[in-house]
Formats: structure tokens, sequence, C-alpha cells
């Protein structure tokens, strides 16, 4: 256990000979320095003063961070007092002291996600370039519903400093009637945290999680607790008072400021940034340096010395070997509220705008159980064959079949089709050793329909037992209607191969949306939320400002998902997309939903809106919805020398939102407002959709 670094007294010299020598014998001795506890006090007490005067005529002096040196004068000084009053115990002299002065306090539990896979796009019939994709999950995704009216309420809220937390509302600058929309919404979280607390305490006892290497119920969280109370690192605070100081293995302490694009905590020491997984907003943490770069820290939790109001307990049970989800230990209305202040961050860093016409994010009233498709990886743990998700940075297979944020559906089907595969022997794919069949299980439900499509990836295109397993399917699976298997016999990470065969049932899945009827193919891209993405698709239509004389473009149309929802109000829409397959399902998407005036190209948007452009036809709006990389710099130049009255950015990246607004505004556009839109809670993926007007039309070339 560390000791706190001593001060010099209040004359400015050293402490008097008897001090010092209480001192020593305190570190070694804990009886003395109970007995002693008085005198200690009034040394500590002179200490702090000069500490403070130094301060006051030498900064250079102060040791450690600002943060650091009012923690030690106050915050540690507070718990004292505080654990004195409610435990006599612990009083000087009593039995609890020795705890007391090294810190210890009864925080909320410390969990994230951070650590998950980075949001990014695979190759799909999404656009020319990378699907959308979900963080931790290789699968495609979108928005929908009545604006989410952010109210910060304390859901849940996870005991601090050692004592409960009451359930307190606390608005901030919004309106009676959206404080009262947010209560509701709150509510509505907190009732389904409880069920989905029950659910998880059912399921952890249950085969599909007995299977996993930790037990659920001793999950350990960020700062090594496996109690829901975060723990004291014994090593004490590093004593530097510059950054370049840190070095690997030192201890400090950091107030974090917000939420990184990844969903770790962001905070500062000496002005250099240090990412801290597990910590949120407004909470004083201990963090290890862990990696130390020029331009950032990279820190692990070691302790929570201020908790978060808005820390709740993960109704996850492998939420933190998961990692497909980073934010399930932040209320839902902490969530908004971090996204909204990403998006307003990435902005003010790549364009200079510090008053963003940011509108309130729109989240969702139930924010469970919404993805309605689920890619797993197939693996073998504990003699049975499992699906989920390999656990972050490793190779080891997470099982996941009772996630809380799909649909309930799914998680049946993942848990059936592990059962069937592992009782009739179906060979699972090594990675390691090139062996096996059985890779990936891929698995989408009907939103309306509630029927499911399932695809079974094989590294081969022998699928041992593939009779036996039909008919195991269909008896066990009665909501099946597509059975289908996808030959991927290469070594790179992606889920599909280029061969798709139907094994049983219907070549594709009907789905809905608003007025709007799809066909998907087994690899066809369709949205992962269709609740939210009725909202974002409103929004681009808000943003497009059609009257029916407009033509529009969608590029990186995918499967014409937004372009059809614009069609009925549009003179004409032409959609641009890379892969055929996408666009052969877009021209049917089309034709099944009566809507002639939509057309669909395969081709780059870059090359094509040029070339549509000299042959006369000049859009009136342009819709982008590209990949998390952002749009291609060559389509960037094709939008300002094209010159479309308006521009409607669909993004799931804020940062490359941000990067690319900045060309289009430097290229004569206007930004109008931003909308973002919570497609995917408990994770820090947020989508957005930017109105953007050429300011001066009359000179445009219409």
């Amino acid at each position: 256990m560390g000791t706190r670094p001593e001060a010099a007294g209040p004359t400015g010299q050293d402490r008097s000979g008897a001090a010092q020598k209480r001192g020593a014998t305190a570190r070694t001795n804990p009886q003395a320095r109970l007995r002693d506890e008085e005198s200690t006090r009034r040394d500590r007490s002179g200490a702090a003063q000069q500490r403070g005067a130094t301060a006051r005529t030498s900064p250079g002096a102060r040791p450690g961070d600002e943060e650091s040196t009012r923690r030690d004068r106050s915050g540690a000084a507070q718990q004292r007092e505080a654990t004195a009053r409610t435990n006599p115990q612990a009083r000087p002299g009593g039995a609890g002291a020795s705890e007391v002065r090294a810190g210890k306090s009864t925080v909320g539990k410390s969990q994230a996600g951070a650590n998950g896979a980075q949001p990014e796009r695979g190759r799909n019939e999404r656009s020319g370039h990378r699907e959308k994709n979900t963080p931790g999950y290789s699968q495609d995704g979108e928005a929908v519903q009545a604006p989410f009216s952010r109210n910060r309420t304390t859901q849940n809220a996870a005991p601090r400093d050692g004592q409960p937390l009451a359930q307190t509302n606390k608005p901030v600058g919004r309106s009676a009637r959206q404080q009262q929309a947010g209560a509701r919404g709150a509510s509505l979280h907190a009732n389904r945290q409880d069920e989905q607390t029950r659910q998880s305490e059912r399921s952890s006892s249950s085969p599909s999680y007995r299977n996993n290497a930790k037990p659920v119920a001793r999950q350990r969280d960020f700062a090594g607790s496996d109690s829901g109370k975060a723990s004291v690192d014994k090593a004490p605070i590093a004593n530097i008072s510059t950054a370049e100081e840190i070095k690997v293995g030192d201890i400090i302490a950091v107030t974090i400021k917000r939420i990184g694009i990844n969903g770790e905590g962001v905070g500062y020491f000496r002005r250099k940034t240090i990412f801290v997984p597990g910590a949120l907003p407004g909470e004083v943490v201990r963090a290890k340096a862990v990696k130390v770069e020029s331009s950032y820290i990279q820190g692990a939790l070691t302790h929570i010395e201020k908790s978060s109001p808005d820390r709740v307990a993960p109704p996850c049970p492998v939420y933190l070997e998961c990692g497909g989800c980073q934010l399930q230990h932040l209320s839902y209305a902490g969530q908004l509220a971090a996204k909204e202040a990403l998006v307003r961050e990435a902005f003010e860093r790549y364009t200079g705008i510090r008053e963003l016409p940011l509108r309130p994010i729109l989240g969702m009233d139930e924010p469970w159980s919404y993805r309605n498709k689920a890619q797993l990886q197939v693996g073998r743990q504990n003699g049975r064959t499992i699906t989920g998700l390999y656990a972050a940075g490793t190779h080891r297979l997470v099982d996941i079949s009772g996630c809380p944020i799909q649909h309930p559906g799914l998680n049946r089907v993942m848990r059936e089709v592990s059962r069937i595969a592992d009782e009739l022997g179906v060979p699972v794919y090594d990675e390691r050793k090139r062996s096996g069949v059985l890779r990936t299980v891929v698995a989408r439900i009907g939103w309306r329909s509630q029927q499911v499509q399932l695809t079974l990836v094989t590294a081969s295109a022998e699928l041992p037992q593939r009779e036996a397993l039909v008919r195991r399917i269909r008896q066990a699976l009665p909501e099946v209607v597509t059975l289908a298997q996808n030959v991927h016999p290469g070594t790179d990470s992606l889920i599909f191969g280029d061969e798709t065969k139907i094994l049983w049932g219907r070549d594709q899945l009907d789905e809905e949306l608003g007025e709007l009827r799809f066909a998907l193919s087994p690899r066809a891209f369709f949205q992962l939320n269709p609740s939210q993405t009725v909202k974002l698709y409103d929004a681009v239509k808000e943003a497009a400002a059609l009257t029916g004389r407009e033509t529009v473009v969608d590029a990186y149309c995918g499967t014409g998902t937004i372009g059809l929802w614009l069609a009925p109000m549009a003179s004409e829409v032409r959609g641009i997309e890379l892969i055929e397959d996408a666009v052969a399902d877009a021209r049917r998407n089309a034709q099944r939903s009566g809507l002639g005036n939509a057309r669909f190209y395969a081709d780059r948007a870059e090359r094509l809106l040029p070339q549509w452009v000299r042959e006369g036809f000049h859009p009136d709006v342009v819709v982008v919805d590209p990949p998390r990389t952002g749009c291609e710099a060559a389509l960037l130049g094709a939008l300002v020398d094209a010159k479309p009255q308006r521009l409607v950015y669909v993004s799931c990246n804020p940062s490359t939102l941000a990067k690319d607004c900045k060309t289009l505004l430097e290229g004569g556009y206007r930004l109008e407002w931003v909308q973002p839109v919570d497609m995917f809670p408990q994770t820090a993926h947020v989508e957005c959709v930017v109105k953007l007007r050429l300011e001066n039309i009359e000179n445009a070339q219409l």
C-alpha cells in the first residue's frame, strides 16, 4: 500500500525531527500511527496549508496536476469525515482508520466495452467500399421513431463514495415538456433495465452461458473488482509535474471530460489527452499508464474516486468480455448526452464551428432488443458448439446467444442452431488449423413478419450432415423461411464468400419499411434497427425538402432504401452503387413498391455524376451515405462542381463527416443543421443527417 507524499511544514522548512520520526514510525508501525493520530493530523493540516501557499507563489512547484492536489486537500479529507460520521469504528484510532486513509471507496460498477471492436464496414452489397457495421459486429445498420427528449435523469445510479444514491431528476436547460418526455423515456429504460437484469440472472444459469470460460457472476469490471465496486490500486499517485515525465506503469489522477469515439473516457493530464476505457464524463479516476505516446496516453482504470450519477450496472452478463457494446454502464440519458457531445466536438475540431446548429438527438423509447440481424462466429468451448463474438484483442470466442440488444428471436435461433450442429457433429472451422467447415451463422428477422432468413457460412462447398441439418432446423425453428449456405474458403476476415445457394425455402426475405416493400437476399444490406431507420429517413426527407419537381441523386445507394424513401416526393431519382447485386436488389425493390421514377446504376458515383452533368443532367438534391471512411475526395470534388441546391449527408462517423463538411463549406455550401440519430443504443456509435445548402443558388449552374 503506497503512502501519501509528505509536504513541507508551515514555515517552508522540513517538518520537525519529532514529526519526521512519527511519520517514519507510522509507515512501519500501524499501531503507533493510530496512537499518534492527533499529532499526525496537525502535521497534515500544516502541510496542506504549506502546499496551498507554495502553489500560489510557485506554480511550477505544484506536485502532480491541480486535480490531484485538490483531491489531496479535499476529496480524501471529505471521505474521511463522511466515513467518520457514518462509521464510528473508522474514526481516528478506530478499526477502519487505515482503510479510510488508504482511499478506499465503494462506488458503482465500472464496466465498459470500449476495448471492443471498432465500428467499421465489411465487404457487402452496402456500397462500392465497405458496408456499415456496428461496433463489435460485422453487421449493417440504420434508424426510426419520435424524438427522445433527453433529460439528465439518474437511473439505477450506482452507490457513490460508499453511500446509496437516491434516484433524482436533473433537467439541464430543457423545456418542461421535454423534461417530462425525458422522464418518461428514463422510466421506460429503468423498467427495461429491471427486466433485463432478471433475464440476465436467469440466462447466467442457462447452458448457453455456463459454457463461458469465466463464470458470469464473477465477471470483473474495468476497475478490477468483481463485486461491482471499484478497487484501490496499491501504488501511490505519481508525483509528476509535466506530462512528458509520465512513463508506463505510473498512476495518475484525471477528471474525465467526455466520451471518445470508441466509448472510452477522455481526460487531460497537463494538456495531454488520456484515454481511459470504462470511465465516464464527470468522474475523477485513477488510471495506470499502459501506453505513452507523444500526443496521448492510454490508461487503464484502477480506481473511481468520484463516480458519475449516470453510472449504472450493465444488464448483460458478458458485457465486458464481448466488446460488442461500449456504453451499457452509462444510463441511456447519459448515452444520448455523450453522443451529442461527440458530434459537437468533432465539428469544432475539424471545421472550427463553435456554435453548431445541432438538433437534439433522436433516441429510442425502448433501447434494447433492437437488432434485426446477427452474424456470429462459430466455435468450440468446453466441448460444446457455441456462437458469439471474439473477445476484444483476442481469438477467444464469447457466447452471446443471450445478447440483450439482439431481437429475442435471433437469440433463440442462435441457441438452436448451435445445439443442432453440436448434436450432429458438424465440424466447426478452426482458424488456426485451417480445418473444419462451419464458420459463421447469419440470421435476419423480418420486422413485421417475424420470419427468419438463416445463412450458414462454410469453409467448403461440402456441408456434412446437410440433409439432417436442414430437417432438424425446420423442425426446431418453424419461423425460418430461408435456409442458405454461403461458401467462403478464404482466410481473410470477411464474413461472406462469393457463392450463395439456397438449401431450402425462399430466395428472399420480405420486409417492409413505412410504405415501401423490400425483398432481401441473404447478402443484401438492410438497416439493423428498423424502428430508428424511419426517423433517420424522415430526417433525410426533411433535409431534401422535395416538392415533386426536383431531381435527386442517391450516391452510395446500396439496395436503394433512401432513394426509394424520397421517390414519391421527387420528379426523378437516380441511385449509384458499385456492387451489381445490390443494384439488382434496388431495381426489384423499386418495382415491388411501384416506383417507376427511380432508376439505379452500377458504377462509381465520382465517375458517373460528372458524366451526367456534362450530358446536361443537373440534380437539384444529392444524398450521400458513405462508409465510415467518408466520401472519396473525387466525389467531394464532383459534388462541388455539380452544384446541387441541397446536399444531404448521412454519416456513421462524426469525424469523417466533419472533415468532409469542411471541404463542402469551402466549396460554397452553408451548413443549416445537424440531426444526430441513435441507431445503436448501448454502443458508442452515432448516426447523423446534415443539411447543406448552396450559398449562391442564383450563380450556380442548374
